[in-house]
């Protein structure tokens, strides 16, 4: 199982986390003949710097506080959605909010484990057995599928230990 915020378990480690990222990003953008921009690289930085999953507005809300940016909703909408569209981050619906993305390089669907209790998101690897389940579900019902995303809702490990 793999988290995108608990790769990172010491401060200095979650930094160099941050750090190969934004590293990735820059490559990947430069290897695909699209521009990350320094807001859109700030936006990212801020998804990845969190523990869980932000939403638009908390984004903005770190932007206008910690960089002084006076950013406009539709500014970080915009960066959201080339991250987005580049495979740098992940969109949950459950929660409305975006979490970094564990291996930009390769195109794939979103499998997600969601802690009720404190949000944390745990993406998991990819999974044949999943896929190939959605796809024969699809294909007996005739259902085209364009793009799939599984959020699971409980409890994590830890906060079921806190208990």
């Amino acid at each position: 199982m793999l988290k995108t915020s608990t790769l990172c378990h010491s401060h200095d480690h979650h930094k160099h986390c941050i750090s190969q990222a934004l590293e990735s990003a820059e490559a990947l953008c430069t290897q695909r003949g699209v521009r990350l921009t320094p807001l859109r690289k700030r936006v990212l930085e801020l998804v990845w710097q969190s523990h869980k999953p932000l939403g638009a507005y908390d984004i903005l809300d770190m932007l206008s506080r910690e960089d002084g940016r006076r950013a406009a909703p539709p500014t970080v909408y915009r960066g959201l959605d080339f991250l987005l569209e580049n495979g740098l981050i992940h969109r949950l619906a459950s929660l409305n909010a975006y979490i970094g993305c564990s291996h930009p390089e390769v195109p794939h669907e979103g499998y997600f484990m969601i802690c009720k209790h404190c949000n944390n998101a745990y993406e998991l690897a990819q999974h044949s057995t999943i896929d190939t389940a959605i796809a024969a579900e699809a294909e007996q019902m005739g259902f085209a599928v364009e793009t799939q995303m599984v959020e699971i809702l409980g409890t994590c490990a830890a906060c079921r230990a806190a208990v």
